[in-house]
Formats: structure tokens, C-alpha cells, sequence
């Protein structure tokens, strides 16, 4: 089941027949209130979200989204007309998976959905993930480090899971783009860097395991 919230009808009858046409099955609902009516009923696999929308925007949706256990996995496209790089560096730094700038095709829609349905197949949850002093147990969503527990941002933790489920793997900025932030996205790949360090600093000694490939990129592995 897809969710498609948004405001204007006619865009909203168009991408819920393409998605039916296209296998899926899809409600739609105009503003965040029939969403979360709908989330209390049943949990889709997918939230297409606009941004502009009467009442609770889909920034402020996307946060209660990501603040509650039962939805914080859900993945999540937002889709806006809004084509600045601000809305597109929030919206994916508060954990949506893709973002579609309108007006965007609808097998374009069609693609995206199915690329981030694939994606969010591979990464399901796993048994805990240890590297050293550092543990990762995906099911409760929590990372320690020397044994204590470690804040961490949705992206910090993706970005921490992909390195230790692939130990010693170089990863170049542009990977890591693609495959943390699931997107062309329109910052510079500097935002690699900022997350990676304060990745480092929150995990304390542990955040020596990443390791800088001058030149390339990042990989993690445990000293010997």
C-alpha cells in the first residue's frame, strides 16, 4: 500500500491511478490529518509527502513521522514544486529517502518508488552488527560505543550501518550521497564530510574505525 498526501486533487487522481495501473495499491488524502487517521489503521510501505499542504506541512509531518517507533521506518519521497536546495537539504536531512521536484513525470514516480522500495528491502533490520568496542543493533534503532549508548541523527546511523556491514569497504562521497541520502541531491559533497565528522566525534575512540582514503572517500575497520 502507497500514501499519497497531497493537497491538489486532480495531481493527487493522476498518481494514484499511474500506481495502480502500476501494480501497487494507493490511497490519497489531502493534508496530514487523513494520513495519520490512515496510520492508525494500517502501515503502508510508502508515503509519497508534498511539502505544501493546508494546515501541518509536510516538513513538520515528516518530523512526527520519523518521532514516533511505529513510523520511523516507513519510507518517505517528498514532492514539492519548491525546487531551492534549502527544502531539499531538510526534508532529506530529517530522514526522507527521495525527493521528487515537481512537475515530475509519473514514471518517474513509478521508479523512484520501486528503487526506494528496493533499497529499504536490503537494509531490513538484522541481528546486532560489532566492530571492535562499537555494537549495532538495528531492531532497537541503537548504537553503543564502549559500552554506552550513542545519540545518533537517522542519517548518522545509516551512514554507520553501511560502513559496518561492509568492513574495509572504501565508499567515495558520491556513494555515500547516493546511498545514504537516495538521491541527485544538490548539495556538495562536503555534506559527506560534516556528517562523517561529527559521526566521529559522537563515537568517541570508536570513531577512529573510520578511516579517510585520501583522494576517494571512507571505509571502516576495526584496529588491529
Amino acid at each position: 500500500m502507497i500514501y499519497c498526501v497531497e493537497d491538489d486533487e486532480s495531481i493527487r487522481e493522476l498518481m494514484l491511478y499511474t500506481l495502480r495501473a502500476s501494480g501497487f495499491e494507493a490511497e490519497g488524502f489531502s493534508c496530514g490529518t487523513g494520513l495519520f487517521e490512515a496510520l492508525g489503521q494500517a502501515t503502508p510501505q510508502l508515503i509519497l509527502l508534498d511539502i505544501m499542504l493546508p494546515g501541518m506541512d509536510g516538513i513538520e509531518i515528516l518530523k512526527q513521522l520519523r518521532g514516533h517507533t511505529a513510523t520511523a521506518r516507513i519510507p518517505v519521497i517528498m514532492a514539492s514544486a519548491k525546487s531551492t536546495e534549502y527544502d531539499k537539504v531538510v526534508g532529506l536531512d530529517l530522514g526522507a529517502d527521495d525527493y521528487l521536484a515537481k512537475p515530475f513525470g509519473m514514471m518517474e514516480m513509478v521508479s523512484r518508488i520501486r528503487a526506494v522500495l528496493r533499497r529499504a528491502g536490503e537494509s531490513a533490520p538484522r541481528d546486532s552488527i560489532r566492530m571492535g568496542q562499537l555494537e549495532m543493533d538495528p531492531l532497537s534503532h541503537t548504537v553503543q560505543a564502549q559500552g554506552v549508548r550513542v545519540e545518533l541523527t537517522l542519517k548518522e546511523f545509516e551512514l554507520l550501518k553501511l560502513f559496518l556491514e561492509h568492513p574495509g569497504r572504501v565508499f567515495s562521497r558520491d556513494q555515500l550521497l547516493e546511498r545514504i541520502w537516495s538521491t541527485d541531491y544538490l548539495g556538495e559533497t562536503r555534506t559527506v564530510d560534516v556528517h562523517i565528522g561529527t559521526l566521529r566525534t559522537k563515537l568517541g575512540p570508536c570513531g577512529e574505525y573510520i578511516r579517510t582514503v585520501r583522494g576517494v572517500g571512507y571505509r571502516m575497520e576495526a584496529p588491529q
